[in-house]
């Protein structure tokens, strides 16, 4: 079986997405990163050669904020930011669609895609509010599973006004009108509203929002926030398929693509899961803005360095060619 890997490495979750040359998904796996990028990377790229032995990757490509750092491990083809595998991935899916929602587990993102094109987007890495991490403490807080924190908005028969301009002031609102005695399904249901008029203030300001309209990243699972843009916007919300690793299936897509040009992959073979692949942080003191160095090393070799402003270090290494395992017969 030939296939191309598409990871996506985020601050709150590791996906990826096996798919195969007619670009039917084959697996798809989603895990927490819990701070170890490295390792969860490895963990995927294990669970993928156990459930699919003899596999043959054609291509990988890395999405992501550790994008880099997933390159460098697996030998990617395709390195790419979010926006364009999210477009990419919601174009494959939802062909049409001018309007994307993407809300994952540290920021939120709106793109613009008019005739298969992005025209404009927005990305919002500041504040917590409306994002899945902030989702998942005011779960706990209330002390309801996140899988039914959206179901229970669905009940209310009136969402009370909460501020959701800033994570602090949409906590305090809530425990405000907690002691003021609201129903939880209200105060529930006012949150999914709140947090859907920080996104489109912020996001949405200035831009067109058209149909269709697809909602995806792991706060698409919360079914109030789905139907709190459905009110917002007045229009139907699309929920596609693979809509929690939306951003591995673009880069995948991506990594086919790129192969399909220089005719050959990158892919250091299964057998990384199995490295001893370590980061280590020093600083540089060849002049006074006194970088920090990232290095990233297979045992007592170096695969890159980056984190300089110059280019001194990341570009020494960048500049090596990598050791390819497949090829010696040990992927």
């Amino acid at each position: 079986m030939k296939a191309y890997l598409g990871i996506d490495v985020g601050s709150v979750s590791t996906n990826l997405v096996l798919m195969d040359q007619d670009h039917n998904i084959l697996q798809t796996i989603y895990i927490r990163t819990q701070g170890q990028p490295i390792i969860s990377i490895k963990k995927c790229l294990a669970m993928v050669v156990k459930e699919n032995p003899g596999v043959v990757i054609l291509g990988v490509g890395t999405t992501g904020s550790a994008r880099q750092l997933a390159a460098v491990i697996t030998g990617a083809d395709a390195v790419k930011n979010e926006i364009t595998a999210h477009a990419v991935a919601a174009t494959a899916m939802v062909p049409g669609v001018q309007t994307v929602l993407e809300i994952g587990g540290q920021d939120s993102k709106l793109i613009i895609i008019r005739d298969g094109i992005v025209t404009d987007f927005a990305m919002n890495t500041v504040c917590a509010a409306g994002t899945g991490s902030f989702l998942d403490q005011q779960a706990a807080r209330l002390g309801i599973p996140i899988e039914e924190f959206g179901r229970l908005a669905l009940k209310s028969t009136l969402p009370v006004r909460i501020a959701g301009r800033c994570a602090v002031f949409a906590e305090s609102d809530m425990i405000h009108k907690q002691q003021a005695g609201y129903a939880l399904e209200d105060i529930v249901a006012g949150l999914c509203e709140a947090l859907v008029r920080n996104f489109l203030n912020n996001l949405g300001k200035g831009k067109q929002i058209l149909a269709p309209v697809v909602f995806q990243g792991g706060v698409a699972a919360n079914p109030g926030m789905r139907d709190a843009f459905a009110r917002a916007l007045n229009t139907k919300i699309i929920i596609p398929d693979y809509y929690h690793v939306m951003g591995a299936l673009g880069a995948a897509i991506l990594a086919k693509e790129e192969v399909a040009q220089k005719r050959k992959t990158n892919f250091r073979g299964f057998c990384v899961a199995d490295l001893d692949i370590s980061a280590r942080s020093t600083e540089c003191t060849g002049c006074p803005n006194r970088c920090e160095i990232v290095s990233i090393s297979d045992g007592n070799s170096v695969l890159a360095k980056w984190g300089d402003r110059c280019g001194k270090w990341s570009a020494l290494e960048t500049s090596r060619p990598q050791t390819n395992y497949r090829k010696l017969g040990l992927g």
